[in-house]
């Protein structure tokens, strides 16, 4: 199959590409950058070059494949609806590429966007008003027209060697503040997934995923945050603390909104129906290792 990537630079991207390539896939990947082409052409991908705010060439680049991964997006924290509104124009764009030919394209999405206070399981629609609410719910329904969209919620956490989101965020704010913090009693669950477990969840959505489907890349159901703490005020020999929810947002800075969520996340159903085993670390394991506090 010839795969469109987007974000195929990425963390996860970086990842998809080689289990792509080593399952005997083609990789186009979309690259913004000189330093990212490179990056792609050595690991034996084609190039595309553009960007997310030119939906009409990556509309282009997916009508010449025979499927799509969507992992790009923009990470503005401060304007969550823009992020979410340029992620939907590409969306529609590549799925109207796509319509009447029964194309996979697989959309990226977060596990939190579930609606909280329970376990998570796939079937779950998005919670109303989130920023990747629109972008999932497109996906969903190039069902009516012919068009194989399906979704990959990702974990909070996608975490391994060269991670760059939330949880070096956490360990440098712990340097900061001279204290490793967590909300409340710290009994709130955030799922993890390794990303290159991640990498072969979305070549499996990609080969086998029904239209219309829903998958959560979720290894770990949910580890508590306070333990999550835990281990980061041990390697940096700091205090652990309970940080009172009326000053998350002060202690964690843009992490506060998702610091004491209860994100607990099933992926029972995608194991069993697409064969998918997780296979790395755990969370909790990989932080324990030590590479995150070089």
């Amino acid at each position: 199959m010839r795969v469109f990537v987007t974000g195929a630079t990425g963390f996860i991207g970086s990842a998809v590409v080689p289990e792509l390539i080593g399952a005997g896939h083609e990789v186009v990947g979309l690259a913004r950058s000189d330093d990212g082409a490179a990056a792609l052409k050595e690991a034996g991908a084609e190039v595309f070059r553009g960007d997310l705010d030119e939906p009409e060439g990556l509309a282009r680049a997916a009508d010449g494949a025979d499927g799509v991964i969507h992992l790009a997006f923009v990470h503005d924290f401060a304007d969550f609806e823009a992020a979410g509104a340029t992620d939907l124009r590409v969306v529609e764009a590549m799925g109207a590429a796509l319509a009447g030919s029964d194309r996979p394209l697989v959309v990226t999405s977060g596990t939190a966007i579930a609606p909280a206070g329970r376990l998570a399981v796939e079937t779950d629609a998005p919670a109303p008003g989130t920023h990747r609410t629109p972008s999932e719910e497109a996906a969903v329904a190039l069902a009516g027209q012919g068009v194989r969209g399906s979704v990959v919620r990702l974990a909070p956490s996608v975490h391994g060697r060269g991670d760059h989101g939330f949880v070096p965020h956490l360990i440098r704010i712990a340097r900061e503040k001279g204290v490793a913090g967590y909300v409340g009693d710290g009994a709130n669950r955030w799922p993890g997934v390794h990303r290159r477990d991640a990498a072969r969840l979305f070549r499996l959505v990609l080969e086998q995923a029904p239209a219309g489907t829903r998958w959560h890349a979720a290894a770990d159901e949910g580890v508590p945050f306070r333990d999550l703490a835990e281990v980061i005020g041990r390697h940096l020999q700091v205090p652990v603390v309970s940080v009172p929810p009326e000053w998350a947002g002060e202690h964690f800075g843009f992490l506060g909104r998702f610091a004491g969520v209860d994100n607990p996340t099933s992926s029972v159903v995608t194991r069993e129906r697409l064969g998918w085993r997780p296979e790395e670390p755990g969370l909790l394991t990989d932080l324990d290792e030590g590479h995150y506090f070089v």
